[in-house]
C-alpha cells in the first residue's frame, strides 16, 4: 500500500468516527431533551408576593412547583416583572396573588394570565377585607374608604385564605394528591391558631392605654381589628408606599400623636425611615422609630424569612415598643 492510499484511508477512517461521534451527541441532546420536556410537565404554580408565597409552599410542599415572583424585602405596592417572570403567569397552572390593589406594578399582568386561561386566585378577595379610611374620603366618620390588601397581619384570616389555596390547588393543578394538600393545610392552619393564641398572650401585656398604634403607612389595621389596638394615624396617610405626606398630614399627625400621648412610629423595615424621621424631627426628638416587617419576608436567616417567624418577630418588637419591657 502506497503512502498516499494509507492517509486517504486515514482520512475516511476519522470521517467515521466523526460521524459516529456526531450521532452520538445527537442521541444525548434528543435524551436529554425529553428529559426537560418531562421537567417542565411538572405541575406550576406561580405566587406574586413572598408572604403568601410561603403560606403557599406550606400548603403544596412536593406536589408541584411554586414559584415566588417578589424577592425578600422587596416592596409589594412598588415590585415589577421581568420578561421572563411575566411569561411564567401566563404558563402557569394556578396564579395566587394579594389583590385588592396590593401589586400595583404586576396585576397588569395577572389580568394578561387571567385572560389568557389561568386560573387566578386573588386571596384578599376571599379575607372579608376591611377598609381604611383617610382625610380625602372624610375620616373615619365618612366616606366609602379603600380596601385594605394588608389581610395577613391577622393569622385568623390567613387561616381561613389557607383553606381557599388549598381548594384551588387540588382543583386547578393537575397531578398533585389531594389527601397530601388537604394534610399540609390541616397541619399549618394548626399552627396558625397556636400563632393566634401565642399573639394573644403577648399583647395582653400591653395595657389598655397603650394601645394606638401609628404606622409609616396604613398596614396593621387587620393586626389592630384582631387584638384590639387602635390606629391613630399613619406617617403616610394611604394603604400604599407609593403615595407621599403632605406638610398639613404630618402636623395633623403630629398633633393626633400629642393628644394620645404616642411616642412610637412602627415602620417597616423593607422601607426607608426618612419620613418617620421626619415626624420625628416634627416633634423635636420625642419619637421611637421601631422596624417591623410588615410587608416582605426576609431573605433565608434574617429572623423574618417565614410569616410565622415574621409574626413573632412583630409581636415581640411591638410589645417592647409600647411597653418599654
Amino acid at each position: 500500500m502506497s503512502r498516499t492510499e494509507a492517509k486517504q484511508r486515514a482520512r475516511v477512517g476519522i470521517a467515521r468516527l466523526r460521524s459516529l461521534l456526531l450521532g452520538l451527541l445527537a442521541l444525548v441532546v434528543a435524551a436529554t431533551a425529553t428529559a426537560c420536556t418531562t421537567d417542565d410537565d411538572r405541575p406550576g404554580i406561580v405566587v406574586t408576593t413572598n408572604i403568601l408565597g410561603d403560606v403557599t409552599r406550606e400548603i403544596v410542599g412536593d406536589e408541584a412547583d411554586v414559584t415566588v415572583l417578589m424577592k425578600p424585602n422587596a416592596d409589594p405596592h412598588s415590585f415589577g416583572l421581568s420578561a421572563v417572570q411575566a411569561a411564567e403567569l401566563e404558563q402557569a397552572d394556578l396564579v395566587v396573588y394579594n389583590g385588592l390593589g396590593l401589586e400595583e406594578n404586576v396585576l397588569r399582568h395577572v389580568d394578561a394570565a387571567r385572560e389568557s386561561g389561568v386560573a387566578t386566585l386573588a386571596a384578599g378577595e376571599a379575607a372579608d377585607p376591611l377598609t381604611f379610611h383617610t382625610a380625602d374620603d372624610g375620616g373615619p366618620e365618612g366616606g366609602t374608604g379603600e380596601p385594605d390588601p394588608h389581610f395577613w397581619t391577622d393569622p385568623e384570616r390567613v387561616r381561613k385564605v389557607t383553606a381557599l389555596i388549598a381548594d384551588q390547588v387540588i382543583e386547578h393543578v393537575h397531578g398533585v394528591d389531594a389527601d397530601t394538600i388537604r394534610g399540609n393545610a390541616d397541619r399549618y392552619a394548626k399552627e396558625l391558631t397556636e400563632l393566634t393564641a401565642w399573639m394573644e398572650k403577648s399583647f395582653d401585656r400591653i395595657p389598655a392605654d397603650k394601645r394606638a398604634l401609628v404606622t409609616n403607612h396604613h398596614v396593621f389595621g387587620y393586626l389592630a381589628d384582631r387584638f384590639g389596638f387602635q390606629v391613630i394615624g399613619a406617617v403616610i396617610p394611604s394603604g400604599t408606599t407609593l403615595a407621599s405626606p403632605s406638610s398639613s398630614d404630618l402636623r395633623s399627625l403630629t398633633e393626633v400623636m400629642e393628644r394620645a400621648d404616642v411616642r412610637t412610629v412602627f415602620a417597616d423595615s423593607s422601607q426607608p425611615k426618612r419620613l418617620a424621621e421626619v415626624l420625628r424631627t416634627e416633634m423635636r426628638g420625642q419619637v421611637r422609630v421601631v422596624e417591623l416587617h410588615s410587608e416582605s419576608l426576609t431573605a433565608k436567616g434574617e429572623g423574618a424569612d417565614t410569616y410565622l417567624r415574621m409574626m413573632r418577630a412583630n409581636t415581640t418588637a411591638m410589645v417592647h415598643g409600647l411597653t418599654g419591657a
